[in-house]
């Protein structure tokens, strides 16, 4: 999830932790430990694009990396305050709480999460985009309404709680919206005779009423759009060959393999003006429908001076974000113009 939900979360679990104890302090460091796992995107500082999304997600989102880091973070804080307040096994739990909940909730978006480091499985039930202003924003709101009660006022922690319970009720209606749409999409396949091999169904930026669907069939990829606002329930499937034939010899290269399993297997080959570009489908395009200009993330295959083949993501022009927003909250709405 975005860096201001993790945030929310880690603050609100701090709070539920220790707050009656240390006040907005469990607040402060929940929020500060809530974020700590997503210091793993400063890879980009230091490795290649590929090796670098590689290990986003990774260590810093495991379980071992909860159980290690809790009690060496708990110690600090309780050192920094050496007070009786709260003691080194109050610290560990709040940080436990904070640092283990925020892979918990990646988990439920599509990029998944390695909580079983250093077993290769990634948890990803794409039910939930990576921002939701739905689920945040009721969150916030009632974390600021607690703040401002004492630490042992019980409304302060009345208020956490609703935070706590409205976040999670969401999740779980996201479940059952996201059921729901992969019914329809399956419904439609079959009226339109559409054979498949495997389907995935994720929301689309922003909302939980908009919902796409990738489907793999033998020799293409179709992706389809579907509101619970669209009338009637038909949907349009675009289909991208996937030209995995394109590759050449170039695959022989290790590093295709590697973007791949990246991708897991949801990927196409794209040729133009002499460039060759893979294409990770699993987050969708930049646009919508015939607006739609390319896939969001995409890696430019080149070689370097050294002959060495080399993936960089092709850059997205900010500039583009508000017309793209604009058509998708029309698209939300039920307009498929």
């Amino acid at each position: 999830m975005d860096s201001l939900t993790q945030i929310v979360l880690g603050a609100a679990v701090g709070e539920a932790a220790i707050g009656k104890k240390v006040g907005n302090k469990a607040m402060l460091w929940g929020a500060i430990a809530g974020t700590i796992p997503d210091l793993d995107v400063m890879a980009k500082l230091f490795f290649d694009n590929v090796t670098a999304n590689e290990l986003h997600r990774g260590f810093s989102h495991s379980i071992l990396f909860s159980i290690i880091m809790a009690p060496i973070l708990g110690w600090f804080v309780a050192w920094l305050y050496k007070n009786k307040e709260a003691d080194w096994r109050d610290w560990t739990k709040l940080m436990f709480l904070a640092l283990f909940t925020h892979p918990i909730l990646d988990a439920f978006t599509t990029w998944g999460t390695q909580l079983f480091w250093p077993l290769d499985y990634k948890v990803a039930f794409n039910n939930i985009f990576v921002a939701d202003p739905l689920y945040t924003i009721p969150f916030l709101i009632f974390l600021i309404i607690a703040m401002f009660y004492k630490r042992t006022h019980p409304k302060r922690r009345k208020f956490n709680n609703l935070g706590l319970y409205c976040s999670c009720t969401y999740l779980l209606i996201t479940l059952f919206l996201q059921r729901s749409a992969k019914a329809n999409f399956t419904i439609n396949l079959e009226n339109q005779h559409l054979q498949y091999n495997e389907i995935q169904t994720r929301p689309t930026p922003l909302n939980s009423i908009l919902w796409t669907a990738n489907i793999e069939t033998n020799d293409s990829f179709l992706i389809g759009y579907y509101s619970f606002l669209d009338e009637p329930d038909i949907i349009d499937f675009a289909e991208f060959p996937k030209n995995h034939h394109l590759l050449g010899d170039l695959k022989e290269d290790p590093l295709i393999p590697r973007l791949i399993k990246l991708s897991e297997g949801w990927y196409t080959i794209e040729k133009d003006n002499d460039k060759t570009y893979f294409n990770d489908l699993r987050f969708g395009q930049l646009g919508m429908g015939t607006d739609a200009t390319r896939f969001v993330f995409s890696y430019e295959l080149y070689y370097n001076e050294r002959g060495e083949l080399k993936a960089k993501e092709r850059e997205r022009v900010i500039e583009d974000a508000a017309p793209m927003l604009k058509k998708l909250f029309a698209r939300v709405l039920g307009d498929k113009s």
